[in-house]
């Protein structure tokens, strides 16, 4: 039974909802003051798990590669268009659906949200650990940091957020399912590679959210497919040769 990744679904949907809802009543300072709270949390989550990071030459390697696969399949004006694509489709269901961002903004807030909750390295690995030992603490843990996150975002983007819910369950789930048949295939070596992987792409994501820097997150998701394999080789074939 999944159970982390439900909570977790739900406090996105929950909080997405609260959010719209409510969040006319807060000041634009709040809502300013908080987000950047929420920036330097993922940036706090992310360092933590880059200093479990054991072989940095294989993850660099990874997110300069999975980065440039990204950027050669245009990956981040993919998840853009399914990004407006969703902003499209709430507001056929919610006229009152507005935002005050400009479509730009929107669709950079959006995309980021998406890749904070669907591909964060918390919730891959938190997902995979699920799957195979039932211990659902990381996802649950995951959970209470995107309630409030998706709370706030709301106050901007409107019932959108809450469908980012969708995908993220889809993916978590599959990851899930997946993960027994993944995780007997890993050391302990590559599982703290591929969180450190993850970690950069959550340090990223808290720059975008304080926009300090609007890193290609969306582009850099392939290095979390790659970094285990490639940690694995490096480990294998290279550190013997050095």
């Amino acid at each position: 039974m999944p159970t982390g990744i439900i909570i977790d679904t739900l406090a996105v949907a929950i909080g997405g909802v609260l959010g719209a809802v409510v969040g006319h009543k807060l000041t634009d300072e709040f809502k300013t003051q908080i987000s950047l709270i929420f920036g330097i949390c993922s940036m706090g989550m992310g360092i933590s798990s880059i200093v479990l990071m054991e072989n940095m030459p294989a993850v660099i390697f990874s997110i300069v590669i999975g980065t440039g696969i990204g950027l050669a399949i245009h990956l981040g004006n993919l998840i853009n268009k399914s990004a407006i694509g969703m902003q499209q489709g709430i507001s056929k269901v919610f006229k009152n659906n507005k935002s005050s961002l400009s479509e730009e903004d929107f669709t950079d807030t959006l995309v980021t949200i998406i890749v904070l909750f669907c591909a964060s390295g918390t919730g891959i690995y938190g997902s995979m650990v699920a799957g195979m030992s039932g211990d659902h603490t990381i996802m649950i843990s995951k959970s209470i940091l995107d309630l409030f996150t998706a709370a706030i975002f709301a106050c901007s983007l409107g019932l959108v957020v809450s469908t980012v819910a969708i995908p993220q369950f889809i993916i978590f789930f599959l990851l899930f399912i997946c993960a027994k048949s993944i995780l007997p295939l890993t050391t302990p070596t590559m599982v703290n590679d591929f969180k450190a992987c993850g970690g950069f792409l959550m340090l990223a994501t808290g720059f975008r959210m304080v926009k300090l820097k609007m890193f290609p997150i969306a582009d850099m998701i392939p290095a979390m497919v790659i970094v285990m394999p490639i940690s694995w080789l490096w480990v294998n074939y290279i550190m013997p040769l050095v």
